[in-house]
């Protein structure tokens, strides 16, 4: 044997089998049997003429999913986090103002994409579990008048508050100013009016109200936000998210060219559960989570629980909730898992240890999930 040889200790491995849970947290959320089944089906070319079929026709999903006629509307190929940057990299240059609204933990993140786009972040601060303040915002773009955008979440995980983002979009075009906009949360669990409300660049995730597996991001950009992308000064600082390069592959009506090995199963999954969005209608899938909401709610606070944004801005699918006094939130949590398959989420920040992310997310958002985690609590309590 060489001296220096590693030895690797041989260890049999089989397949993984991984346990049926119920997803109740902050996502991912349950998927339906007929979204998981689309991700078997036989794998073709990511430039074969079936699957470029099929990506026009997951372009036009994205669309409707975000009420929007925006040609640049397409699916990224990685979660949320790659459509945000998507966002970021192609709007910021270098020395472009930026307000950056932050009310939890994902306002931070894109202060992190503004400043390492090389852009200067001007932050609007709020307290967490309330909703972005438009007397802040309105008074940072008077004091910084040559902001570029304004960049905010509508729906913030952290904490299960929604903003207004009709609003913010309005203050925005009176200070002529492009709006990036968080759904990664909101979009198919709540109103999301891309055109109605004015959004510029807007993006979201699969795995949440859109009950397709993680790993993908729908993003959209409106015709005034390609105008500055295509008149930048200098070049986008991601290969790969690069949006001049990227829709040469998505882009309609032209010769598709290779750009990156599509995630083709997954697109299919991500296909199917917007084809089942469409069949429900979007204002059916609103009012189904509101409903579920609305169950959910009377249930907890019976048991009491309390929430922790005030009622007009609370999230339908994201329920942040403060346990009954003297109860150890971890080790309840940790019963639910071991003893009845089922996934809170626990806090963020000041909030860890201190409230529950309880989520009722696209497939997740049934009458039979609400009773499921309901009765789970009322044995476990």
């Amino acid at each position: 044997m060489i001296a220096n040889e590693l030895m690797i200790t041989k260890q049999t491995i089989s397949s993984f089998d991984p346990p049926k849970r119920r997803l109740m947290g902050p996502g991912p959320s349950d998927i339906h049997p007929r979204v998981l089944n689309s991700l078997s089906r036989h794998t073709i070319g990511h430039l074969d003429p079936e699957f470029v079929r099929m990506m026009d026709e997951l372009k036009n999903l994205t669309q409707y999913v975000f009420q929007t006629d925006n040609q640049l509307s397409m699916v990224v190929s990685g979660p949320g986090s790659a459509g945000m940057e998507t966002c970021f990299v192609n709007l910021i240059e270098p020395g472009d103002k930026v307000i950056v609204c932050q009310n939890g933990v994902f306002g931070g993140r894109m202060k992190e994409n503004v400043e390492r786009s090389g852009g200067t972040a001007i932050m609007v601060m709020d307290d967490w579990g309330k909703p972005v303040d438009l007397n802040k915002v309105a008074e940072a773009l008077k004091a910084n008048p040559d902001t570029k955008i304004i960049a905010f979440v509508h729906a913030e995980t952290s904490t299960g508050v929604r903003s207004d983002a009709e609003g913010l979009c309005k203050l925005a075009r009176e200070y002529d100013c492009l709006t990036i906009v968080d759904a990664v949360t909101s979009l198919g669990g709540i109103p999301v009016l891309v055109d109605e409300w004015g959004i510029d660049a807007i993006y979201s995730g699969s795995q949440k109200c859109l009950s397709a597996t993680p790993g993908l991001s729908p993003i959209s950009f409106s015709t005034k936000a390609v105008e500055a992308i295509k008149n930048r000064k200098t070049k986008v600082q991601s290969w790969f998210l690069d949006l001049s390069l990227v829709m040469k592959y998505w882009g309609g009506g032209v010769k598709r060219s290779y750009h990156h090995t599509a995630p083709i199963n997954a697109l299919y999954c991500m296909h199917e559960a917007l084809v089942m969005c469409q069949e429900e209608g979007l204002e059916n899938r609103w009012k189904r989570h509101h409903d579920m909401h609305l169950l959910l709610k009377a249930g907890l606070e019976d048991l009491g629980f309390r929430f922790l944004v005030e009622e007009p801005y609370r999230l339908p699918q994201l329920n942040a909730v403060f346990l009954p006094e003297g109860l150890d939130e971890g080790a309840i949590r940790k019963r639910l898992l071991n003893d009845f398959n089922l996934e809170v989420g626990g806090g963020l920040g000041a909030f860890a240890g201190k409230i529950w992310r309880v989520g009722l997310m696209g497939h997740t958002a049934r009458k039979e999930s609400v009773e499921y985690c309901l009765n789970a609590l009322k044995r476990i309590l």
